[in-house]
């Protein structure tokens, strides 16, 4: 059955709840007229209030119109999360060019493949970062391209326009509609180069506000902004966007290490944030001794971009004073939230419901049919802010969207605790064993019951007998764990064999993605090496 979330109108009413006919910059402009000299954003030392925040997105914005940059032109954005990020997204929101936001894990083979297929006229970075030199890639790139006519730094630059010269213009422009493209993003994919995502400005002002209700955030709120906002996750769910737009304070962070991020929740009263598994495996491991640190004011904490395991999710609520969050989304759609008053099973067990009233879901079979509730399948989705084609040319809808407008996730989910949504992975990393298909989910939450084992992380690996076998990556305090007492642990608990992993390897890290994802395809290299 297909599964809609709240009102069963017709599909054309679905328009009445884009009545709000504003841009992102809209937005910002009445929230900086209601909140003028409260705190609206934090990086280190530097504050800005919403009406100095008006005053820099003013100032940049006539930067970008002096130099050419208009309505409709592409402006590629390499930084990390800082202030600067905002106001030039901001400035370029209010003259209706797009950011293209990229990683700042981004390289020179991927930015070239970008930029090839978006044709920036400009783009934004800083000199240097975490000890990579942008400036230099950016010159060669530049060289390589012509339609990028200028690199601009936030840096001070005699060779290059620096942010902080810019000055107002009274240039004319054109102001984009409500409906444009508001910058384009690109999908979270490990395997490949990312596709690009165009998001216009009432998409995202709905999904930001919706995720903000969701979460209880509004302009009493604290942001902190952990994981990079080049990404939808801390950019826009609600991340920075959705808590700006209510009237919110965000704080901006470089890292997610425990010793920045716990005195920065201290001190500026941090009520929720954003993690990925990987990052709150830390945080647990070094709450249990640390008790120096108040972070009391944390109210909810949002855990999504990979799965988490049911044990961790347990010790989050048994360790941490706050709510948690499970979290689902797509750079292309829909987005799920557990509601922070579910209970235990749901919370533990699966990633909520659709934010949206007007959200559609179905789960279908390797024959595109249908199933019930409680059977596993392919997950696909449609609704108001989910896209309905990639920004590319060259790729093919039919891969990715249903004759009737259904984006196909790619992952394997199904409902489960009265239309609640359980992910449980990728339907591509899916272990082939011998015909037996088995997601290494599964054995990840298994291993991660063991008391020995920190995480896990599980990948398929060709095999000439049996086709594919499984792979489990295991980090563990006890050096004398070995892979019998494990073998063990999996027959005292009745796993079938089939699950026990068929290969495991000892390891002190996991190689993480530019979002803080477990980086399996480095793992295989790992193997294969």
């Amino acid at each position: 059955m297909i599964k809609s979330y709240g009102l069963c109108e017709k599909r054309g009413d679905i328009k009445q709840i884009f009545l709000e006919q504003l841009t992102l910059y809209d937005h910002l402009e009445l929230a900086i007229k209601k909140y003028k000299s409260k705190i609206a954003l934090v990086e280190k030392s530097r504050k800005l209030t919403y009406i100095e925040l008006y005053k820099e997105t003013s100032r940049v914005s006539g930067g970008f119109l002096r130099l050419g940059i208009k309505n409709g032109d592409k402006v590629l954005i390499q930084l990390p999360n800082c202030i600067d990020f905002v106001i030039v997204s901001f400035a370029l929101f209010k003259i209706g060019a797009l950011p293209i936001f990229v990683l700042p894990s981004y390289r020179e083979n991927e930015i070239d493949e970008i930029i090839k297929k978006t044709k920036p006229s400009a783009m934004v970075i800083n000199d240097s970062y975490l000890g990579f030199n942008y400036k230099n890639m950016a010159i060669n790139l530049k060289k390589k391209h012509k339609s990028i006519n200028w690199i601009i730094n936030v840096d001070k630059d005699d060779e290059n326009p620096c942010i902080k010269d810019f000055k107002e213009s009274n240039v004319k422009y054109e102001k984009p509609l409500y409906n444009d493209t508001a910058f384009l993003i690109l999908s979270g994919g490990t395997t490949s180069l990312p596709k690009i995502i165009p998001i216009t400005h009432n998409a995202c002002a709905y999904y930001a506000k919706e995720c903000a209700i969701n979460s209880k955030v509004n302009e009493k709120s604290t942001y902190l902004a952990i994981l990079p906002i080049a990404h939808k996750f801390a950019l826009s769910m609600p991340g920075v966007i959705g808590t700006l737009i209510l009237g919110g304070k965000v704080v901006m962070c470089e890292s997610g290490s425990c010793e920045e991020v716990f005195p920065i929740i201290e001190n500026e009263k941090v009520t929720i944030t954003s993690l990925v598994p990987s990052l709150i495996n830390l945080w647990l491991e070094v709450l249990e001794w640390d008790k120096k640190h108040d972070i009391s004011s944390l109210k909810v904490l949002q855990v999504g971009g990979a799965m988490l395991s049911s044990n961790t999710a347990k010790e989050i609520v048994k360790n941490m004073q706050c709510n948690l969050q499970q979290v689902y989304g797509t750079s292309e759609g829909v987005i799920c939230f557990t509601d922070l008053d579910d209970d235990y099973n749901v919370l533990y067990n699966s990633q909520g419901k659709p934010i949206s009233r007007f959200d559609e879901i179905k789960i279908i079979d390797e024959n595109s049919n249908i199933i019930s509730n409680g059977e596993y399948g392919e997950l696909l989705v449609k609704g108001p802010y989910t896209i309905k084609s990639y920004y590319e040319k060259d790729v093919s809808k039919d891969n990715y969207f249903t004759e009737d407008g259904f984006y196909r996730t790619g992952d394997k989910a199904r409902i489960v605790f009265n239309n609640k949504i359980q992910i449980v992975g990728r339907l591509k990393e899916q272990i082939n064993r011998a015909g037996e298909k088995i997601m290494p989910s599964e054995i990840e939450n298994l291993l991660c019951k063991h008391n020995n084992i920190k995480s896990s992380a599980v990948i398929a690996i060709e095999d000439e007998v049996l086709g594919e076998r499984s792979c489990a990556f295991i980090i563990s305090d006890n050096v004398n764990l070995k892979k019998a007492d494990i073998t063990k642990f999996f027959i005292d608990m009745g796993v079938a064999s089939n699950k026990i992993p068929d290969q495991m390897e000892f390891v002190d890290y996991f190689p993480l993605t530019g979002v803080g994802k477990i980086n399996k395809k480095e793992l295989k290299k790992w193997i294969l090496k």
